[in-house]
């Protein structure tokens, strides 16, 4: 894991992202003492046709799951749900670029460039904008999350692969990243769906025993910069 006094950002979709791709290892770094935030771009239930009850309920969750992981309270961009494609990328950089500027993060979690779901894949191409490495900047490393029923249902092609290069080690954790589901548990459907309680544990043991571990989450390396 990082230096202890690092800030960490994860930069996602919708709420549950957070938790499925990286639950656990920001869980870790919390109880590294590491200062642990999360942004949302947008609210994950507005394209169903759900209403302002729906989205203030996701968002409830979504506090209560940070907190499970030790996180601070998450802040909300407030984009469409599922048209974030239908913005120029200018204005979603700019909002990140902002949060940055007041969180001041070393390390950046974020979505997987080829998953399937719309906003994932654009809030990959906004955080990268939004981190380009010029001298001096506050983000040093940027790592890619794998989001069950998003990144395994892309399209097969080479661009879209998810290769994992970094393992963390959550066995310790796991309870808080169960904990963390279960605020969003209306989010979770039954096995043998990606997103159910068992897929989830089963692909954090998948990722372990791939590392020699009990249970691990596993990142892409997108950018690591050390002195």
């Amino acid at each position: 894991m990082s230096n202890p006094r690092s800030c960490v950002l994860a930069i996602v979709a919708h709420p549950d992202d957070e938790v499925l791709g990286a639950g656990g290892t920001l869980a870790c770094h919390a109880a590294n003492g590491e200062d642990v935030h999360i942004l949302f771009l947008a609210d994950g239930v507005g394209a169903r046709g759900d209403g302002t009850v729906a989205a203030e309920r996701r968002a409830k969750a979504a506090r209560v799951a940070a907190s499970c992981m030790g996180a601070k309270e998450p802040q909300f961009l407030g984009f469409p749900d599922n048209r974030l494609d239908q913005l120029d990328l200018l204005d979603i950089t700019q909002a990140i670029e902002r949060a940055i500027q007041t969180i001041k993060p070393d390390t950046v979690y974020t979505h997987h460039v080829g998953d399937l779901n719309i906003d994932h894949a654009i809030c990959h191409r906004a955080v990268l904008t939004a981190c380009r490495p010029l001298s001096g900047f506050c983000v040093r490393r940027i790592y890619a999350m794998e989001v069950p029923s998003s990144t395994e249902w892309a399209s097969p092609h080479a661009v879209n692969a998810f290769i994992p290069t970094r393992f963390v080690d959550i066995s310790a954790t796991q309870a808080a990243k169960r904990q963390a589901f279960e605020a969003y548990a209306e989010e979770m459907r039954p096995f043998p769906h990606p997103r159910s309680f068992e897929a989830v544990e089963a692909l954090a043991t998948w990722r372990g025993a791939s590392a020699g571990l009990r249970a691990a989450e596993a990142f892409m390396v997108v950018r690591e910069i050390e002195k």
